[in-house]
């Protein structure tokens, strides 16, 4: 009884110690999340450090890519007569100047007079309706030509949003047949009408196309830029956790190795790349990107709690939330084990003692019996 009322009192103290360690380390062994190397590599977890820098408030748009209207050309023939020669095909790249085809005159002659049809510009031949031998007039065309150097990105903005969008405004265009990659554009003008299915205006960006990649047709997504701030703490939005009461992102553990925290975090506004961050974290951190959603759903059965990996890293034992022993709680301890090494010795004494009546009583016992055993014979004798 006195063994269990002590325990019970030491244990007390040992609680209203680690109490007074506030919920920090608590909290910190409850949204400690601790991998070992294939862990990491498994969940493929990358980190981005937090920091303070421009942010853009954006607006998105879809759209798509179109051949400017100007940058096109026909091939058409000045006389009457049939084609002789044919140098280009739907598909094929040529220069201004190139012979494209010849065409024999129908005049009389001979041989008949025959032309030279030359590109009258560069670029690509979409379109061909010429074949070898077909009889050619000067209202036909024959072929279409694209200067495909330059390509117009044209944005469907919400009317109710195009008020804030002007001549002028900086926008970054992604076009997923291509990747990830962005490609930065000025607003050159909008469109002339306004959709009235849609409720959309036309913004025309100009883009860049030596290399040939952008195709008419092809899918664009637009951030087009409304303002900027300066110094403002941002990360990546696939870093972003959480329901939507509660976000919460994966920050890298400043002590431990493999080992990620879970931090809540209160949002500011959001663009199409990353997210203000107004409080949780600071500029710094090494933030989870990839892997984040990932880390979410990872238990406790890793193996590895964080009193393991900070007695591991730190080569001393801590508490079960991760914080470090006191000296209250040290004592507490060696109270505790003195006070069951005394009463292990007492244990042992009595041990002894006990043996010790037990060979008396069984001597005394033996020595009775044989006492009278021999009464009981004197008696029959």
């Amino acid at each position: 009884m006195k063994k269990q009322i002590l325990k019970s009192g030491l244990w007390i103290a040992v609680f209203w110690t680690t109490s007074l360690l506030g919920e920090e380390s608590i909290g910190r062994a409850a949204n400690t999340v601790i991998l070992d190397a294939n862990g990491v590599r498994n969940l493929r977890i990358e980190t981005v450090e937090a920091e303070a820098h421009r942010f853009e408030t954006t607006l998105f748009a879809i759209g798509r890519i179109e051949a400017i209207p100007s940058n096109r050309s026909v091939l058409s023939s000045r006389i009457a007569g049939r084609v002789v020669e044919l140098n280009a095909f739907e598909g094929d790249v040529v220069e201004a100047g190139d012979v494209l085809a010849r065409v024999e005159s129908r005049q009389m002659g001979n041989p008949p007079p025959v032309i030279d049809l030359k590109a009258s510009q560069s670029g690509l031949v979409v379109d061909s309706h010429v074949r070898l031998g077909q009889p050619v007039e000067p209202n036909a065309e024959l072929m279409d030509i694209s200067d495909r150097s330059q390509m117009w990105a044209v944005a469907r903005i919400p009317e109710q949003e195009a008020a804030m969008v002007e001549v002028g405004s900086i926008a970054y265009i992604r076009i997923p047949a291509l990747g990830e990659e962005l490609i930065r554009a000025t607003l050159m003008r909008f469109g002339v009408d306004a959709d009235r299915d849609a409720g959309t205006i036309e913004g025309i960006f100009q883009l860049e196309n030596k290399s040939g990649r952008l195709r008419p047709g092809l899918r664009a997504e637009f951030s087009i830029v409304l303002e900027e701030r300066l110094n403002v703490l941002a990360i990546p939005r696939e870093a972003i956790q959480g329901d939507p009461a509660r976000r919460i992102v994966f920050v890298k553990d400043f002590d431990l190795e493999n080992a990620f925290v879970r931090v809540p975090v209160v949002l500011g506004e959001t663009n199409d790349f990353v997210v203000e961050i107004l409080s949780g974290i600071f500029p710094g951190d090494e933030v989870v990107t990839r892997g984040s959603y990932a880390l979410g759903f990872v238990g406790g059965g890793n193996g590895v709690s964080l009193k393991e990996a900070l007695d591991a890293a730190h080569g001393h034992e801590h508490n079960e939330d991760g914080s470090e022993i006191t000296e209250g709680q040290k004592k507490a301890r060696a109270m505790e084990e003195g006070h069951e090494h005394h009463e292990e010795d007492g244990d042992e004494g009595m041990n002894r003692g006990l043996l010790v009546y037990a060979g008396v009583v069984s001597v005394l016992l033996l020595f009775t019996a044989q006492s009278l055993w021999r009464k009981r014979k004197q008696a029959q004798g």
